[in-house]
């Protein structure tokens, strides 16, 4: 629940952004339109409308591949073209590649190469809806539903890889140092080829990406949708009715905008929010099987797992203590209820 929200909060807040950049592309050069732009928290209402909105359509989260498929072929498309369009436009110039031009000691690069596993590990955070998304695969004696599972993650994560990849390489070599903190290798695209790309481009980037983040929306918050069902069922003891479905995806919607109006500053804190998490990859599977399976004290798996899953929440401890150091060295913008 908490994942799934936070992550959700994160998907307005940087749909939102998406949304004005993608309003201001269109208008170009006129000012009468630009300056009729919405404000901030009026663009993540807009997003949120219309992510609830679509939620309406779907009931749990059987009904949501086609969904999920479209939002991975946008996630690909918008990834493709923003690596092909830095190739195109080739380096800038006046770049460094070089580490030391950033760090200026030797504490300072460790503690970057360090975040870089926070972020990292923010970005795998599909981990937290793998077992609700097996859970809707059918299983059979012959055939568990583990065996599907594994191929489909094996699949998502080589797309995962196939989109990343590309565009740490691609824009550490054309931006360098030059990428900004805030925005990544978008908004160094926007700042430095807005001018000499054609705003169709840039739209279509900005759409694919709109579409891409309302299509996650629904997988993630179905995690929480289901679990508010189950405890009214529980609760009432009959089925969900479908004016209460309603009613809890309205709510939860009202909430996380809530959340994102009064904490928009929250994707600066991916790194603090990934090293938190990082015990959910690496150590609450190993501790979910010696549960399950109960293997015999001692014995090798046993020893395996409980070696992996203490060696991820020490690395997570790491994480939170690194990040913390880089949030008071580098400070933080907190601008509440001002997005």
């Amino acid at each position: 629940m908490y994942l799934s929200g936070g992550t959700c909060v994160l998907f307005i807040i940087n749909g939102g952004w998406i949304m004005e950049l993608f309003y201001k592309v269109i208008c170009g050069d006129n000012l009468q339109c630009n300056d009729r732009t919405l404000t901030g928290a009026q663009w993540f209402l807009v997003f949120v409308c219309l992510s609830i909105l679509l939620s309406q359509f779907f009931p749990n989260l059987y009904s949501l591949s086609r969904v999920s498929f479209i939002g991975s072929i946008m996630a690909v498309t918008y990834c493709s073209m923003i690596w092909i369009l830095s190739v195109t436009k080739g380096p800038e110039k006046g770049i460094s590649h070089d580490p030391s031009d950033a760090s200026t000691s030797s504490m300072v690069r460790i503690r970057n190469a360090l975040n870089s596993i926070g972020y990292i590990a923010l970005v795998f955070r599909g981990h937290n809806v793998v077992l609700e998304i097996q859970g809707t695969i059918r299983s059979i004696l012959k055939r568990p539903s583990r065996v599907p599972m594994w191929r489909g993650v094996i699949i998502s994560y080589l797309l995962i890889a196939m989109c990343l990849f590309p565009i740490a390489i691609v824009g550490y070599w054309a931006y360098g140092n030059m990428i900004p903190f805030n925005g990544g290798i978008l908004s160094a695209l926007m700042t430095f080829h807005k001018n000499n790309t054609s705003k169709y481009v840039i739209g279509t980037i900005c759409l694919t990406m709109l579409i891409h983040y309302m299509c996650a929306f629904q997988v993630y918050a179905m995690v929480v949708f289901d679990n508010l069902e189950r405890l009214y069922v529980t609760k009432k003891n009959e089925p969900c009715p479908r004016w209460v479905r309603s009613a809890i995806r309205v709510f939860f919607g009202g909430l996380t905008y809530l959340i994102s109006v009064a904490f928009p500053f929250l994707g600066s804190l991916g790194l603090l929010i990934g090293a938190i998490i990082l015990p959910l990859t690496l150590s609450y599977p190993c501790f979910m099987w010696i549960a399950m399976k109960k293997p015999r004290a001692i014995s090798p798996m046993w020893c395996l797992n409980i070696g992996l899953g203490s060696l991820g929440v020490l690395l997570s401890i790491v994480l939170v203590v690194s990040s913390l150091s880089t949030l008071i060295a580098n400070g933080l913008d907190a601008n509440f209820f001002k997005p």
